[in-house]
């Protein structure tokens, strides 16, 4: 599992080894990945290090240190170094005496360098850049190589109040940040240095692809259709009868088990999926080991007697879409439930319940420990709490899941995950890695070296069986 930690987490691990290591070492081991990962890029892009440019933005923190420290380092491979100083009476002044002493020099202008080093603000920082440092972003025509974290962007939240740097590279030392996985778009790739830090728990995690795959429900010997998990769908309506077949569909292409539908949809499900055994009330649905209430299915009263009757049973339930809009006017439905209970909103639905704000991470963990479920916010990165405040994410890696009927595939997914005996927060991180993969595979066509081109829900359901796959195939390696 990939963890992340605050930035106060990060300052108390940093605090034994700057009181046992000689001043500005761990400054240095710092300064010496980043120069690494900066060689490494002007070779990849350029071909070559010697004979080219680079120009450092420079704060007045360690950022600025790291950076001017760096810049030393590269000077003494060949490489034409700036600095634009945006306080020069406050820049770290070894590392400027450093680069100076390298025959690196101070100038005014960004220039036209082949590369542009971002150590204006480090985890410390709040809000967006000051106007004279977004002035000088603004001249930046270069890749950004960022020093921790880009500058402006909120180390904990990942949020920008302003103007921001947006990175080609991160260089990141010694703990990943959650600006890392909550800001990932605005970060590029990160690259993590280590510098000696013992960092303990982490504030929250992500499943790497093995851990996914390795948690997928596969058939064993003795399994049959019952003991791999039936879930049942009650989605879909004579308006929205879509949403009905796109979430079973996720559900009958995410288990080798069994689905029951139950709703207006029943004639277009089995025109689609003609395994499914569907009938057009809840009542008659038959017994499953897992729900998902929602998609399409409405907000009238009816839906709203209907969504009762899903909760009041005793098996985990997803709940979704219109169910989230009846949910929020009625929270008191979920909290006599004993069975493990999903919800999974986009920001919008979140808003209904309380407002989301800045912090996802946090938002996220005091709603589902207030309703006593687990919380799946949908977005680029997935933030994923239980009641006990255990938090995962997901990175979608890209935004082509954003599109009508994507959630109705989650949501399909998880419930099926859940069906097969996955904890609800097992469950919604490996259905969110999966969802966000298929979509990546629909738009790439299914191959993974040409770019990709819009999709809707259809071919992200038909990629989603090739996500499986690639997942799994992580876990036999």
């Amino acid at each position: 599992m990939r963890g992340y930690y605050t930035a106060d987490q990060v300052r108390a691990a940093e605090a034994p080894l700057l009181d046992k290591l000689p001043d500005g070492v761990l400054m240095r081991r710092a300064a010496y990945g980043l120069a690494r990962v900066v060689a490494d890029e002007l070779c990849s892009r350029t071909g070559s290090v010697a004979h080219r440019s680079v120009t450092l933005l420079v704060g007045t923190g360690d950022n600025g240190g790291d950076a001017l420290w760096a810049g030393a380092l590269l000077r003494k491979r060949g490489v034409s170094v700036r600095a634009v100083l945006l306080d020069p009476a406050r820049a770290h002044r070894s590392g400027l005496d450093a680069l100076l002493k390298a025959g690196g020099r101070v100038a005014a202008e960004v220039g036209s360098p082949d590369l542009v080093i971002d150590g204006i603000v480090g985890i410390s920082g709040h809000g967006g850049l000051r106007p004279d440092a977004a002035e000088l972003v603004g001249q930046v025509e270069a890749p950004i190589v960022a020093v921790d974290l880009p500058s402006g962007v909120d180390a904990n939240t990942g949020a920008v109040d302003g103007p921001s740097v947006t990175a080609d590279v991160t260089v990141t030392f010694g703990a990943l940040k959650p600006v890392h996985v909550l800001a990932a778009p605005l970060c590029g790739r990160v690259e993590l240095v280590d510098i000696g830090l013992s960092v303990g728990e982490p504030a929250f995690g992500s499943l790497d692809p093995a851990e996914v795959g390795a948690l997928w429900p596969v058939p064993g010997a003795e399994d049959d259709k019952y003991s791999q998990g039936v879930v049942g769908i009650v989605a879909g309506s004579e308006q929205y009868p879509g949403a009905g077949v796109l979430c079973t569909g996720a559900a009958v292409t995410a288990t080798s088990g069994l689905v029951r539908y139950a709703g207006h949809g029943a004639a277009e499900v089995l025109a689609r999926f003609p395994e499914v055994i569907a009938s057009e009330t809840f009542q008659a649905a038959g017994r499953v080991q897992a729900w998902v209430v929602g998609p399409g299915m409405g907000t009238d009263d009816d839906a709203a007697r209907l969504l009762a009757s899903v909760l009041a049973t005793d098996v985990p339930v997803v709940v979704d879409a219109d169910g989230l809009t009846l949910l929020a006017q009625r929270p008191e439905l979920v909290a006599a439930r004993t069975a493990p209970t999903l919800l999974t909103p986009h920001a919008g639905e979140f808003a209904r319940f309380t407002p989301l704000g800045d912090d996802r991470i946090a938002a996220t963990r005091a709603l589902a420990e207030r309703l006593g479920v687990t919380i799946l916010l949908k977005g680029h990165t997935t933030v994923i709490s239980d009641p006990g405040g255990e938090v995962l994410v997901n990175d979608a890696g890209g935004s082509w899941a954003s599109t009508a009927g994507s959630g109705d595939i989650l949501s399909g997914v998880i419930g099926a995950l859940l069906a097969a005996g996955l904890s609800p927060l097992e469950a919604g991180a490996v259905g969110a890695r999966a969802h966000a993969l298929a979509a990546n595979i629909a738009a790439a066509g299914g191959q993974s070296d040409v770019a990709g081109a819009p999709i809707s829900a259809s071919p992200l359901l038909g990629g989603l069986r090739e996500s499986v796959r690639v997942l799994r195939s992580f876990a036999l390696d």
